[in-house]
């Protein structure tokens, strides 16, 4: 079973890879959102920078005086999120592969400095049950969960 623990982690790393990628190795943590129920997969990514959490996209406002300025584009966005969402659907047919079950959801935190890792899984349905919140909705809802809590 290690080469299936070996090849999630991979693929997990490489998410972390890409976000860091994204901020030119310049940050404190990285925050990385996957989900995938009945067929649908959405991401998500944000950072802990200078001590302020921002989302992918407000990355510059977390910025000193001076520092130089991340390229936050949508094409970069987007291109860190088709990564992300590759990465998500290699982990899926892994898991077929293994016979194992695939996560429905999955929050990983990367501190940069220690390099520790920490990622926490969910195999039971999340957004399909819910009526009225898309996977967006708990992405956001993790960003505001790690702000407030200082994670």
């Amino acid at each position: 079973m290690k080469e299936f623990e070996d090849k999630f982690s991979e693929l997990q790393a490489d998410m972390i890879s890409i976000c860091m990628e994204y901020v030119e190795d310049r940050a404190d943590k990285v925050y990385v959102y996957a989900s995938c129920e009945v067929g649908m997969i959405t991401s998500s990514f944000f950072y802990r920078i200078n001590n302020t959490y921002v989302e992918a996209h407000k990355v510059n406002d977390a910025l000193e005086h001076g520092d130089e300025r991340y390229d936050v584009s949508t094409k970069r966005q987007t291109m860190v999120l088709d990564i992300i969402n590759e990465d998500i659907e290699k982990i899926e047919e892994l898991c077929k592969e293994y016979g194992r079950d695939m996560p429905t959801e999955v929050k990983m935190i990367y501190e940069v400095k220690s390099g520790g890792f920490q990622a926490q899984y969910e195999y039971d349905l999340v957004h399909t049950n819910d009526d009225v919140k898309t996977p967006d909705d708990f992405a956001d809802e993790w960003f505001e969960e790690v702000k407030s809590n200082n994670l």
